[in-house]
């Protein structure tokens, strides 16, 4: 019964990404769907940035006031890597589906997550899964129950089935709602607190989290507590993450560690327009494109001929016409124009 009612919402998550739905509205309904078979009482599912698992956009299944102080110590708890069955922890799993009920008790007396954040609101049991597919993860999501109903096993197996369609899914919403203009502003810096609380703000950044916070309240705050706590986890002391801007364009948040001044454990984060080369290449990922089909793209965009793609990449030109003729096809064009047109224009 359980595997008809999977493929059945497999098609009608599939049929959802075929509606031009963005992240956010396609979540809520898939929500909806999942809901059906897997009660909840409630849901948060977050696209993310395929790169870093920094996440772009957050949809929660009823109203959740979030503080700044709850998706600060959710951000680092979650990117630290010390808490149980992190997203980037499922991803190393050949099913990235699980339950808290299924972690170490040692791990789970001491998570952040569960007992600080989920077990006030009453939320004792938790069921996960990142939404991967060809091995990149376009989402995440967690279930969540009160006290004395946990998930069964053939609940964990049907979000577990669903999971790469979801993944799908969500690949083609960042297709869908790709907009190719550049971003209208320049760079802007911050100052964050080592737990990512915004500290200080050039006028220029002050300006540009205005608008942002208006057209999309806490969008920014969740991304800067994400990569503020990955460049703490990370030995560089370094990280980046993409997200959109008030406008939809892409931005790219890079925080480093400060090396000198009065707090070591400050972040400056500078945000920037996305370049050419990086929004193209996530969104090649979004249309399934190999890294080697990404690399032939990348060269057509700078103008190489079959030929110079071939010493650069050193392959033979027959295989670069190969190469373009399954990127053709993923990107749904019939020309080297057309496929410049469709991803830059």
């Amino acid at each position: 019964m359980w595997e008809e009612r999977a493929e059945r919402a497999r098609r009608e998550i599939a049929a959802l990404a075929t509606s031009g739905l963005d992240m956010a509205d396609l979540y809520a309904s898939a929500m909806a769907i999942v809901r059906q078979t897997v009660p909840f009482e409630q849901a948060c599912w977050a696209g993310v940035d395929p790169d870093s698992l920094g996440m772009t956009s957050v949809t929660n299944w009823r109203p959740w006031p979030v503080t700044d102080e709850y998706a600060a110590r959710f951000a680092e708890s979650e990117y630290t890597g010390r808490e149980p069955n992190t997203f980037a922890e499922l991803l190393r799993r050949p099913q990235p589906v699980a339950r808290i009920s299924d972690a170490p008790h040692r791990e789970v007396v001491r998570s952040v997550r569960i007992n600080d954040l989920l077990l006030p609101l009453g939320l004792d049991h938790e069921l996960r899964a990142a939404f991967r597919v060809d091995d990149a993860c376009w989402g995440v999501g967690s279930l969540f129950r009160e006290a004395g109903h946990d998930f069964s096993d053939r609940e964990v197996e049907f979000l577990g089935a669903v999971a790469s369609t979801l993944a799908a899914a969500s690949r083609v919403a960042v297709r869908a709602a790709h907009q190719a203009r550049p971003a209208a502003v320049g760079p802007v810096i911050v100052l964050a607190g080592p737990h990512g609380e915004l500290q200080a703000a050039t006028p220029a950044a002050t300006s540009w989290l205005a608008e942002l916070e208006d057209a999309a309240p806490g969008r920014f705050s969740m991304t800067l507590y994400t990569v503020v706590a990955q460049a703490h986890a990370a030995p560089s002391g370094t990280a980046r993450a993409r997200m959109r801007d008030a406008g939809g364009s892409w931005v790219v948040l890079q925080a480093s560690r400060l090396i000198t001044g009065d707090d070591p454990e400050q972040m400056v984060v500078t945000v920037e327009p996305a370049t050419t080369h990086g929004l193209v290449s996530l969104l090649l990922a979004a249309y399934g494109a190999t890294v080697r089909e990404r690399d032939v793209c990348l060269e057509v965009l700078s103008g190489s001929t079959t030929a110079e793609i071939g010493r650069h990449l050193f392959i033979s030109p027959h295989t670069v016409h190969d190469h373009l003729k399954a990127l053709f096809a993923k990107v749904g064009v019939g020309s080297r124009g057309e496929l410049v047109a469709k991803l830059l224009v």
